[in-house]
């Protein structure tokens, strides 16, 4: 039965370069623009591919739907406004699309992603996606604290200036008691290093939880710290199953008077991330950031996401260095 809503609208699939692809399109300072890798299946064109990943990362359905008259779609939605070919590579192509900045929650790496790359890189007209690059606009960048404090705080808190800072991760990084790895990180602080770390998945297992790792870490490094007359450092990893055992740690850690705690931020989460960075921010911890999972969304060419990508989030959600 035809209702009043749906008089003038035809069932089907409709082609998305009708309404997201616009070459005459000229960008503004407050848009987020992201550069594609597109590789389309074989008959598709890359202006209706392009123009897909603009739909499905913004406000596009794959029909016309009555409500599309209750908003401005003009205003609201993302647009394909240049396509490239990639050279050397065959059916590929560098897809530019152009997000308003209304589309976004202010302060949140979670729902600038959710909405850019959550939904589009499973869409059938691709073969694969990847998204090569994002300019952030100041606009946007400015609602984000950034990273907690930087390095210039860190040569301030540590009192070394001049020369790179020198550190190592301690190994082998499973399968230590927590009182031989504190025996360990002595060892290399008073050998002569300004850090050692946690590695990435050193959280809390059963051969050495996470407080009695925190202790022993503690007493190592300012055992180190009163026989060589410098500050020192150990990166404790505060990564965790949930947001509030990770905020757990980070606080008894600057209780323990620690200068650094670690986040895995691509397993841990931006959202965690963000709160953690935050945390440090206001109690004066720095926060190193390990980006375990990286290779599973950056190593294929043709498909995932840029390393630059991910380093441009981080910055956002906060980290004051990475590795």
């Amino acid at each position: 039965t035809e209702t009043k809503a749906s008089v003038g609208f035809k069932a089907g699939v409709k082609d998305y370069k009708l309404t997201y692809y616009t070459p005459d399109y000229e960008t503004k300072d407050t848009d987020i623009l992201a550069a594609f890798r597109v590789t389309p299946q074989p008959g598709v064109p890359p202006e209706e591919a392009g123009a897909a990943v603009a739909a499905e990362s913004s406000t596009g359905t794959w029909t016309t739907v009555w409500t599309d008259g209750l908003t401005s779609l003009d205003r609201y939605k993302g647009r394909c406004y240049h396509i490239e070919v990639v050279v050397g590579e065959e059916n590929q192509y560098i897809a530019y699309v152009a997000y308003p900045l209304d589309l976004f929650e202010e302060g949140s790496v979670t729902n600038m992603f959710t909405s850019i790359v959550g939904n589009v890189f499973g869409f059938k007209a691709l073969r694969a996606l990847r998204l090569e690059d994002l300019r952030i606009p100041t606009s946007y960048s400015k609602t984000f604290q950034g990273p907690p404090h930087g390095i210039q705080v860190e040569r301030d808190k540590l009192n070394k200036y001049g020369r790179p800072l020198l550190g190592c991760t301690i190994k082998p990084k499973l399968g230590l008691s927590a009182k031989n790895y504190g025996r360990a990180v002595y060892e290399c602080l008073r050998g002569g290093l300004d850090f050692t770390k946690d590695d990435e998945n050193v959280n809390s297992q059963p051969f050495m939880r996470w407080r009695d790792r925190f202790l022993f870490c503690a007493e190592a490094l300012f055992k180190a710290q009163t026989e060589t007359g410098e500050i020192k450092g150990h990166y404790l990893n505060a990564t965790a199953g949930t947001c509030e055992e990770m905020m757990k740690r980070a606080v008894f850690a600057r209780e323990l008077g620690v200068p650094i705690v670690m986040h895995d931020y691509l397993t841990g989460g931006f959202t965690a991330n963000t709160s953690l960075a935050h945390y440090c921010r206001d109690n004066g911890l720095l926060l190193h950031i390990h980006r375990a999972m990286h290779a599973v969304i950056d190593r294929q060419k043709n498909h995932g996401m840029h390393f630059r990508v991910l380093a441009k989030a981080l910055r956002m959600s906060g980290g004051d260095h990475i590795h």
